[in-house]
């Protein structure tokens, strides 16, 4: 058996490093198991890919990523924007604190950090740079808030981790929703101090009532798009995957007919740009869910739980190991691949000590957020490099706070199950 785990690991990683994709990585992995170790037959394999991909929840994915797409387009982001920074007015940091409170409001809808950092991006950094923000700190603040995309209900890897382990989605969608007001407030805190020392405040005159008034008025389609997916999930009208469709057809109709920035020809490309993504991700989809199914049967996740018990069986060891485990994942591994990978194998591990399935999707994906603004891979960096051309090293170096201020706000969902449960048991959604 060992000789099995060793091949397997052995194959997949080799092929990761290479720089294969994940999927075809995942495959070949397989493929070179049975024919070295015929432990299972092909056709087995064969099932679990399709089975890997039966699954209505996963229709989510690719129209919650596509609504995103639509929210940038079609000025809905933009006018998120405008609200919120009427609302903050003329104080110490102010314009990163509404990059802050945008990024949390794209999340509602895209569930994308990278479709995050994208449209913000585009409307914060000019911005900045006219208020005279340094533009190497204005670039780390918009990659390591995107995140917040990832965090806010409804996030993609929540989906996932949810279609994973059988998990309930709506859960975690409503235990989403404290950490992510954590991890806002942490990121706040740390600009408001950054802004405060290098004396970045906000030049703009105050509004008066009326002209805020008058920008929220102008921004209430935006705003109700969240409102509408959101407490459509959560009042049972629709399914995850329904309000992903209709989060798609409301930003159509507000995009076309009432902001009239969007053209039929426009929406088109938005598809045709979304496909290969979409298909390279669900391409992922078949062999991790073939994976897990070979885990289970080679009983990976029951060596694996004995062998964290046996460094110790105290839980808070246990899961600050987890901890430190998922910082590094994050740093070689895109959020979703590691999710499908690992997520099986941990959630073994911490249910032997516990811990409640919908906390710990709550708290992995956090974690593997840090990741997304920590080289080498650090999608986020790589999204806000490609738009001002700062180098990745120097845009986590000046981002280090707030990079800081991520994890500890995964430390405090970590060892505060409360902030990840009130909400889910308070609806009754868990016990």
């Amino acid at each position: 058996m060992e000789n099995s785990v060793a091949i397997l690991f052995g194959v997949m990683f080799l092929l990761l490093f290479l720089g294969v994709p994940i999927g075809v990585s995942i495959a070949c992995a397989m493929l070179a198991l049975i024919h070295f170790t015929p432990i299972t037959k092909l056709t087995f394999i064969a099932q679990s890919l399709y089975s890997g991909l039966d699954n209505f929840t996963l229709l989510s994915l690719p129209f919650f990523m596509i609504a995103g797409t639509i929210m940038e387009g079609g000025g809905i982001s933009r006018r998120i924007v405008k609200a919120a920074n009427s609302a903050i007015g003329n104080v110490t940091g102010s314009l990163g604190m509404v990059s802050i409170i945008a990024c949390m409001f794209f999340g509602a809808v895209s569930g994308s950090a990278i479709a995050t950092v994208a449209a913000i991006g585009s409307i914060m950094l000019p911005a900045m740079d006219q208020e005279g923000y340094n533009r190497t700190y204005a670039t780390a603040l918009i990659a390591v808030a995107g995140s917040l995309g990832m965090i806010v209900p409804p996030s993609t890897p929540m989906v996932v981790y949810g279609v994973t382990n059988n998990v309930s989605i709506g859960a975690l969608f409503m235990g989403g929703f404290l950490p992510a007001l954590v991890v806002g407030g942490l990121l706040m805190t740390v600009n408001y101090f950054t802004c405060k020392k290098y004396g970045w405040v906000g030049k703009n005159h105050r509004l008066s009532g009326k002209e805020i008034a008058k920008t929220f008025w102008d921004a209430k389609w935006a705003l109700l798009m969240p409102v509408i997916i959101l407490g459509g999930i959560y009042s049972g009208v629709v399914t995850p995957t329904e309000a992903s469709v209709v989060g798609c057809s409301y930003g159509i109709i507000v995009g076309r007919f009432i902001y009239k920035e969007l053209t039929w020809r426009s929406i088109w490309e938005m598809y045709k740009k979304n496909t290969s993504f979409i298909g390279a991700m669900l391409f992922t989809f078949a062999p991790a869910g073939a994976l897990s199914s070979i885990f289970a049967y080679m009983k990976i996740p029951a060596k694996i739980t004995a062998f964290f018990i046996s460094i110790s069986s105290n839980p808070y060891v246990i899961l600050f190991m987890i901890l430190i485990l998922l910082l590094i994942v994050g740093m070689f591994l895109e959020t979703t691949p590691s999710m499908l990978l690992i997520s099986p194998i941990l959630l073994a591990v911490v249910q032997e000590i516990g811990v409640n399935p919908v906390h710990f999707g709550i708290f992995m994906v956090l974690a593997l957020c840090v990741g997304l603004v920590t080289p080498p891979v650090a999608m986020d960096l790589f999204v806000a490099q490609s738009m001002t051309g700062i180098d990745m090293i120097s845009i986590a170096r000046k981002g280090k706070w707030l990079i800081l201020a991520m994890i500890a706000s995964t430390l405090i969902i970590l060892y505060v199950p409360w902030i990840s449960l009130v909400l889910p048991k308070f609806f009754g959604m868990i016990r």
